[in-house]
């Protein structure tokens, strides 16, 4: 049950290679200016894990961390999940970017996501979106990136590797209405079977959270609503990782190349 909690808790310890991989990553590619200040390990599997290790030691001076050997039961300790490997990375904030400083493709795909309740969700739809070929997510102020390590887990590194922006709804529906961007917004009242929709880029989505989902004032502004038809009767609506892999996904397919 503790372990369960602190999954909600704001923390910047990374679990795994795969984070640890897409922190560096994205620092390389000027994604995030997040940094790495000490990898901890489980000295009892140095040599199962001497390739990375070799690897974090390489490169450990010139990006300015330190590692550390611990026993496995110190990492146990202060882990969430059990699929770290040994290896995990303490970490400095990352800076939020404000939505109004970027500049955005002209041919661009966007999602906002606002209200998902958990942060696993909130990473596995984060790893669905970019593997769907989304240029960058927006962000409502209050969001699960203070739970980074968890997130970033969830989102097998999608998390570090994608530009994250911040913005109020409204503020973000009318930065890319003035790049030309097609605001849409996933919701039932109103709307069009996603699939029967024009979503070709420049698109702007927003999927909101289950229980509040999207305010009036911006579904108002959208230049359309759409909903995802199901294969039978079911009352219940998707969640909304679910909605935004879907939703991201027909983007993706309406946009393929032949």
């Amino acid at each position: 049950m503790m372990k369960e909690r602190e999954k909600f808790l704001p923390s910047n310890l990374f679990e795994g290679m795969t984070s640890i991989r897409a922190i560096l990553q994205a620092g390389e590619l000027c994604i995030s200016d997040r940094r790495i200040t000490e990898i901890l390990y489980d000295k009892t599997r140095r040599a199962s894990r001497a390739k990375e290790l070799h690897y974090l030691e390489k490169i450990s001076a010139q990006k300015g961390f330190v590692l550390t050997p611990c026993a496995a039961e110190e990492i146990d300790a202060i882990t969430i999940g059990t699929s770290h490997g040994g290896i995990v990375a303490r970490c400095t904030d990352r800076s939020p970017v404000f939505l109004v400083e970027a500049t955005l493709s002209s041919a661009g795909f966007y999602v906002m996501l606002d209200g998902i309740e958990d942060p696993y969700n909130f990473g596995y739809a984060l790893r669905s979106i970019y593997a769907a070929g989304a240029d960058g997510i927006i962000l409502p102020q209050r969001n699960w990136m203070t739970a980074a390590g968890v997130v970033c887990r969830a989102s097998a590194g999608a998390s570090e590797l994608f530009p994250l922006y911040t913005a109020a709804p409204e503020e973000a529906v009318a930065f890319f209405r003035d790049y030309g961007y097609k605001i849409v917004c996933a919701d039932k009242k109103n709307s069009c079977s996603a699939y029967d929709t024009d979503l070709r880029r420049p698109v702007f989505l927003i999927v909101g959270g289950e229980k509040r989902g999207i305010g009036a004032g911006v579904l108002s502004q959208a230049d359309c609503i759409v909903r995802i038809d199901y294969g039978r009767t079911f009352p219940a609506a998707l969640s909304a990782a679910s909605a935004a892999t879907i939703l991201s996904y027909e983007v993706f397919r309406q946009n393929r190349q032949e």
